[in-house]
């Protein structure tokens, strides 16, 4: 029997089918693009795009709205561009960028979108931060007071680093600078702090170079690299410190410190003079542009130590900036220098004489100090101070002068030593109670009979004896963090037998001949 099917019934069977259709609608800003390139984009159309806003280009590519005017928007393009021509569609996301955070990070090389250079497997996280974060306030942070070992002798003693602190490494090219935060790094190996390393406008071989050596010393197993090298646009060197930062900030938020060094910000001024520049902002001084010191103190602040209500971790910052020809006046370096709490001043006159690392006591300072060393350090901290500070004003008057008192030449000499036992290589950090016996040793005078020639193998020689003859006083001060007159008097003896058992050591005193 053949079923019969009505005009009627197959209009209520449409209808049916189409009340339970659900297909919200959905709306999308779009615009297009009016000029186009060198990174840069002009875009027509999206009047209700937000500044910093992300911005889907077509073939997959993102951009970022910077500049907000009456009929179009300049945006940065993150990635190549060479694809784009005018009249492509740009859509609005009504997303503010962020990068991916967490622990899988840790170990890993990325771009400042969070994407993999190292060729290993994709970075899955279940989490992300804004870049841009504004910087914790005053209610939710606490006083500096735990010190960053460095391992670096002058530093840990003379210009100490806390925990939350922003401490400036400044200097000209080829100084060290990189070499400081590279030591810092390897220190950090048993000091429980997750390290970040950004690499802005250096070339690639650099960082190629830089895990290289991390990975020799075991240091890339708590270190993080952002990389956004030379051939990299502008737009990712702009980014790369506060993606960097966001990834610091995750680990500060949950009860860790974090260590972000910023390499350097003298590269990422010019990265964001160009993007500027092309945007067509007005221009001040040396081309830059008039909120470039608002670029680097909304960085800056967002280091800092939080209490344990705000989860109780801190980030810690080590910016490093190029000066030329020793010139700290200049725009960037007196901007940043302005920000951060001390600097740490490079010389190449130092340098180049061989006095490595090559600080300059004088011109260097943190100005968090003494609450961020323990106390054992600021206890053999001072005096070294003085004595340094003292053989600095006689070496320059010492060298017009060839008649000098007993008291100056002891105090020369002494200084000679200060300065001799100072030198280490990038490669060399030395735990904080290593440190204090050796600066205990060479203030007290254990050091002035000591051969110049020789400081460094009676540096090396000391501390493999106290180990292995005297191993409860290295332990002691680690444990008590103070020098206790019973540890004092127990340094004092072994140093005087240590000297005594080792007099190839000791410089020759020739008997005067009547």
């Amino acid at each position: 029997m053949t079923k019969t099917i009505t005009v009627s019934q197959i209009a209520r069977d449409i209808e049916k089918e189409i009340s339970s259709l659900k297909s919200p609608i959905q709306t999308k800003a779009v615009g297009e693009i009016i000029e186009v390139g060198d990174g840069i984009a002009k875009i027509g159309g999206l009047s209700s795009a937000m500044y910093a806003e992300l911005l889907e280009f077509p073939g997959d590519t993102m951009g970022m709205a910077l500049n907000l005017e009456k009929d179009s928007i300049g945006a940065i393009i993150m990635g190549e561009s060479h694809h784009l021509k005018e009249g492509d569609q740009v859509k609005s996301t009504g997303k503010l960028l962020t990068v991916p955070v967490g622990e899988a990070l840790i170990g890993r090389v990325v771009d400042p979108l969070g994407r993999p250079l190292d060729g290993k497997s994709e970075i899955i996280t279940s989490t992300r931060y804004l870049i841009e974060r504004i910087a914790p306030g005053v209610i939710t942070r606490q006083p500096v007071n735990t010190p960053v070992q460095t391992g670096i002798k002058a530093i840990d003693s003379m210009i100490p680093i806390g925990r939350g602190q922003r401490e400036l490494i400044i200097g000209d090219r080829k100084t060290g600078k990189s070499s400081i935060a590279i030591t810092t790094i390897i220190n950090q190996k048993k000091e429980n702090m997750v390290c970040i390393y950004v690499v802005i406008g250096q070339k690639a071989s650099f960082v190629a170079r830089l895990v290289a050596t991390l990975e020799k010393y075991g240091a890339m197993k708590h270190t993080i690299i952002v990389a956004a090298t030379a051939s990299a646009p502008a737009a990712l060197q702009f980014l790369a410190p506060y993606s960097g930062c966001a990834m610091g900030e995750y680990f500060a938020d949950t009860n860790k410190d974090a260590l972000i060094i910023y390499d350097d910000l003298s590269k990422h001024a010019w990265a964001y003079r160009e993007i500027s520049l092309l945007l067509k902002r007005p221009s001040g001084r040396e081309a830059y542009p008039g909120d470039i010191f608002y670029l680097h103190s909304r960085l800056l602040e967002r280091a800092c130590k939080l209490n344990s209500k705000f989860g109780g971790g801190s980030l810690t910052a080590l910016p490093i900036v190029e000066t030329q020809a020793g010139d700290v006046s200049a725009y960037i370096p007196t901007n940043i220098i302005s920000i951060t709490d001390g600097q740490i001043y490079l010389e190449p006159d130092l340098f180049y004489a061989g006095i490595r690392p090559a600080i300059n006591v004088g011109l260097s300072v943190s100005r968090v100090g003494g609450a961020a060393q323990i106390k054992a350090m600021k206890q053999v901290a001072g005096k070294l101070r003085l004595d340094f500070a003292q053989y600095s004003e006689l070496a320059a008057f010492a060298q017009f002068s060839s008649d000098l008192d007993e008291t100056t030449q002891s105090q020369l000499d002494r200084g000679a030593r200060i300065t001799e036992i100072l030198k280490q290589g990038w490669d060399e950090p030395i735990s904080v109670e290593d440190q204090i016996l050796v600066i205990w040793a060479v203030t007290n005078g254990y050091v002035d009979d000591v051969d110049m020639a020789k400081i460094k193998i009676w540096e090396k020689t000391y501390l493999e004896y106290m180990h292995s003859k005297h191993p409860t006083i290295p332990d002691e001060i680690k444990q008590e963090k103070k020098l206790e007159e019973k540890i004092v008097k127990k340094l004092d003896a072994a140093s005087q037998k240590f000297n005594e058992s080792h007099p190839e050591l000791l410089k020759i005193v020739e008997e005067n001949v009547v």
